[in-house]
Formats: C-alpha cells, sequence, structure tokens
C-alpha cells in the first residue's frame, strides 16, 4: 500500500506557472497584464514579432542563475538537487544578445575581442596610410608631368619663354658634337683593329706553311725558309702593335662611354631641371595676372614656394654641369695627348720594321702584352 501510495506521489501533476518558477498566480496576472502592455507598444512601433517574441522571453524567463538542475527522477532526494549559481567551468561563449532595438554583449572574453579589434584597426590604418602616401606621390607626379608638358609643348609651338644660358648652351653642344666624332674614331680604330688581327693570323699561317715545305722541299728550302722566319717576325711585331692599338682603343672607349656619357646624364637632369624651372615660373607668372582673393593669394604662396624649389634645383645642376665640363675638357686632352702619341710611335715603328722602338713604345706607355693562349681559359675552369 505503501508503494501504491508512493507511485501516485510521483505521479502527481504539480501547478507550475507560465515561466516554470514557483511564483503565485497573482504575479502570473502581473506578468501577463505587463505582455499585453508591452505588445500594444510594439505594434504602435512597429516592431517585428520575433523581436517581440524574444523581448518577452528576456523579461519573463527564469533567472539562469537561480534555477535548479535536478539529477535525479520524481523520487529522488532533495541532495541531488544542484544550484546552478555554484557550478565553476568555461561559460558558454556567446557573443551577443538582442533587446529590443539594443545590443547587448554577454561574452566573457571581451578584453580579447578588444584587443584583436585594436589590432586590426591598427592595421586597416597602417594600410590606409600607405595607401594615401601613394595617391598623394601619384597626384604629384600627374601634376608636375602635365605643367612640364604643358610648358613643352608651349615652347615647341613659339608661345611660351625659355631660360637660356647661351654660354653654357654652346659649351653643352661642342661637347655633343665632339662625342659624336669621337665615336667615329672608335668605330674606325676597332676596325683597324679586327682587319689587322686578321692580316696576323693570315702571316702567322703562312709562316708556318712556309716552314712545313721548306722540310717537304729540299731544293727550295732556303728560300722557303727565308719567307717563313720574315712572315714569324711580321707576326711578332703585329702582335707587339696590336697590344699598342687595343690600349688606344680600350682608353678612348672609356673616354666616350664613360667621362662624356656621365657628364651628359648630368646635362640631361640639367635640362629637366631647366624645363620644371620654366614650368612654375610661367604657372605664377600667370596667377600674379589673375585676380587677388583669398583663394588666389593662398594658391599664389603655393606657387611662390613650388618656384622657389625648382630654382634652387635648377642653379645647383647648371653649377654641376659647368664643374664637370671643364673637368671633362681637362681629363680629355690629357688622356688624346697619350693616346696620340702612342698611337704615332707604334704605327711608326712598325712600318718603320723598327722592333726594338716598337717594343720600347710599349715599355714607355706601361703596356703589357698577353701572352699567346693567355685567353684561353684553363682546364679547370671547363670542366
Amino acid at each position: 500500500m505503501t508503494d501504491s501510495i508512493m507511485s501516485k506521489a510521483a505521479t502527481m501533476e504539480i501547478p507550475i506557472n507560465s515561466n516554470g518558477d514557483s511564483r503565485t498566480l497573482g504575479e502570473d496576472d502581473g506578468l501577463e497584464q505587463a505582455r499585453k502592455v508591452q505588445w500594444g507598444l510594439d505594434e504602435k512601433v512597429g516592431r517585428p514579432p520575433g523581436q517581440r517574441d524574444l523581448q518577452q522571453v528576456m523579461v519573463s524567463g527564469p533567472n539562469l542563475n537561480e534555477t535548479s538542475i535536478v539529477s535525479g527522477g520524481y523520487g529522488g532526494t532533495a541532495e541531488g538537487i544542484i544550484p546552478t549559481s555554484s557550478i565553476k567551468g568555461p561559460a558558454v561563449r556567446l557573443n551577443t544578445e538582442f533587446l529590443g532595438n539594443r545590443r547587448i554583449p554577454v561574452d566573457g572574453q571581451g578584453s580579447s575581442m578588444h584587443h584583436s579589434s585594436s589590432s586590426s584597426m591598427m592595421a586597416e590604418e597602417a594600410t590606409r596610410g600607405v595607401a594615401v602616401e601613394k595617391f598623394d606621390m601619384m597626384k604629384k607626379w600627374g601634376l608636375n608631368t602635365y605643367k612640364c608638358t604643358k610648358q613643352l609643348i608651349s615652347e615647341r609651338f613659339g608661345r611660351g619663354s625659355r631660360t637660356v644660358d647661351l654660354e653654357l648652351e654652346a659649351q653643352i653642344e661642342v661637347l655633343r658634337d665632339t662625342k659624336r666624332k669621337y665615336e667615329n674614331v672608335l668605330r674606325l680604330a676597332r676596325a683597324l683593329t679586327n682587319h689587322f688581327y686578321s692580316m696576323v693570323q693570315t702571316q702567322h699561317a703562312l709562316g708556318d706553311t712556309f716552314a712545313d715545305l721548306s722540310q717537304k722541299s729540299p731544293e727550295l728550302r732556303d728560300e722557303f725558309g727565308y719567307n717563313a722566319e720574315t712572315q714569324k717576325l711580321l707576326c711578332k711585331n703585329g702582335e707587339t702593335l696590336l697590344g699598342a692599338i687595343n690600349f688606344f682603343v680600350s682608353s678612348i672607349n672609356t673616354l666616350v662611354n664613360k667621362t662624356m656619357e656621365d657628364t651628359l646624364m648630368t646635362i640631361k637632369m640639367y635640362e629637366n631641371a631647366r624645363l620644371e624651372f620654366d614650368a612654375y615660373r610661367a604657372d605664377l607668372e600667370e596667377l600674379n595676372l589673375g585676380p587677388r582673393d583669398a583663394v588666389t593669394i593662398a594658391r599664389i604662396e603655393a606657387a611662390q614656394q613650388q618656384y622657389q624649389i625648382h630654382k634652387d634645383k635648377y642653379e645647383r645642376l647648371r653649377s654641376d654641369v659647368t664643374i664637370k665640363l671643364k673637368f671633362l675638357e681637362e681629363n680629355k686632352v690629357k688622356v688624346m695627348h697619350k693616346q696620340l702619341l702612342l698611337f704615332h710611335n707604334a704605327i711608326s715603328a712598325y712600318f718603320a720594321g723598327n722592333q726594338q722602338q716598337l717594343e720600347q713604345t710599349l715599355k714607355q706607355f706601361n703596356i703589357k702584352l698577353k701572352p699567346p693562349g693567355a685567353d684561353k681559359p684553363s682546364w679547370l675552369e671547363e670542366q
């Protein structure tokens, strides 16, 4: 009988309110009335039904910290009830909950989220700064190119004025003409070297052939022998002359393609600076002729600063060009005096057949001939 009573007690219906807690009916009526009032306000505001229900649940729902977990069945003892407020452990990660139109953070890891968002914002700011800097550079380059192109077209059509230094322009034109002539000398000297090298190789082959025939033709041994010795001597003197000519060509090439070219590069920079200077000068003159209001005065001040910057650059490069032209002329005279003397003495000694004077000429100018086969790589380098 006792068992039947316990089973009935286990299956008895326990009345609970709408929120599952033990509040009284009076409290339920108050909550119901509050929900109706809230429902009417939501309809006036126009809030979606989903948000209404969720808000009601959030307002009238049970307090999670006061909820208990029953570990046993209906007939369990009170010892199986564990209050959730006593549970210690990692919190369930919820990003946010929506309450009406407000966004309420409920994550327990708010500090780490704030740190990550700060890092991403700093990276975004750095990227934006680089992009702005590149944009400003492109803007300045485009504006400068536009001004210089406008100035160049004006000069070509005779509508714009240009700054001219007559003395310096004359020296630059002389340098360009001198470079063209020296390039022609260099081209002819290289052609002479190639032809003379071919002749020396031919003489060397001819001397070997004469020497071979002197061994195989007893009746003409002396005649072939004399010619073989002559060709070998000419070949030796030709190789000595080739050393002198190669030194001459190397020195001229350095003078033309390095020293003169370096000066011409500085001249090109000077001409670009002159074009920029005239472009900003024309821009400043045009602004000075216009009306004087607050905006125009600010533009005139900015144009004046740019004009002064490009004027200083133009004057600095003009001074550099003047100094380089002076040193180039001195260097050219010194180099050509030595090389022309070498070329004359070597050619004269070779065609006069004066082997001693030819060798003395090379010693005088510190020219060392490479031994035969020096240009051929060793067997170790070929591996």
